[in-house]
C-alpha cells in the first residue's frame, strides 16, 4: 500500500465540504481512515453512534475509504492504525491559527506523523458543521450544504 491518512473529526454532522476534503484525500492516499471523534470539549447534535451511521453510509460509495472513532490523542490512534498522515481542512485564514498550532503540537508528539493541510472547493469554502446545525435549527433548506441522508437525519432533529 501507498500510504494511509487519517481525517479526524466531530462531523456533527458531515457537510460536503468534508466529502470534498475526502475526496481530495483519496487523491493523495491510497486508504483514508474517516476517524469520528465523541467531540466531548462540544455539545454535538448527533450521537457517536449517529455520526458513525452517517460516515458508514457515506464511505459504502467510496473505495478506500474506511470509517472507525477514536478516543484520546489523535497521535496515537494514527501510531495505532500506522497512518503516517493526518489530513485537515483549512478552509479561511482563521482556521489556519488553530489548525497550525495542532499540527506543530502533533508534530512535537509525533515527528513521523504529518499534516497535510487540504483546502475545500471555492464552492464549500464558506460550509461548516456549526453553520449547518443553525440553519437546521432555524428551518432552513441545508440541501446544498449536506448530503440528502444527512439533511434528513437534521430535519428529524429538529422536527421531533
Amino acid at each position: 500500500m501507498r500510504s494511509l491518512a487519517i481525517y479526524p473529526g466531530t462531523f456533527d454532522p458531515l457537510t460536503l465540504g468534508h466529502v470534498d476534503l475526502l475526496q481530495r484525500g483519496l487523491c493523495l492516499f491510497d486508504k483514508v481512515i474517516l476517524a469520528v471523534s465523541p467531540g466531548r470539549h462540544k455539545e454535538p447534535l448527533f450521537t457517536l453512534d449517529e455520526r458513525l451511521d452517517m460516515a458508514r453510509r457515506l464511505a459504502h460509495d467510496m473505495p478506500g475509504v474506511e470509517v472507525d472513532s477514536f478516543d484520546g490523542l489523535l497521535v496515537d490512534y494514527a501510531r495505532q492504525r500506522r497512518a503516517g498522515a493526518i489530513i485537515r481542512g483549512v478552509r479561511a485564514f482563521s482556521d489556519f491559527e488553530y489548525e497550525f498550532q495542532m499540527a506543530l503540537t502533533n508534530r512535537r508528539l509525533a515527528p513521523d506523523i504529518e499534516t497535510i493541510f487540504l483546502m475545500p472547493n471555492e464552492t464549500y469554502s464558506y460550509i461548516s458543521s456549526s453553520l449547518v446545525r443553525e440553519v437546521a435549527r432555524l428551518g432552513g433548506d441545508t440541501g446544498s450544504f449536506v448530503p440528502d441522508f444527512v439533511q434528513c437525519a437534521l430535519r428529524g432533529k429538529w422536527t421531533s
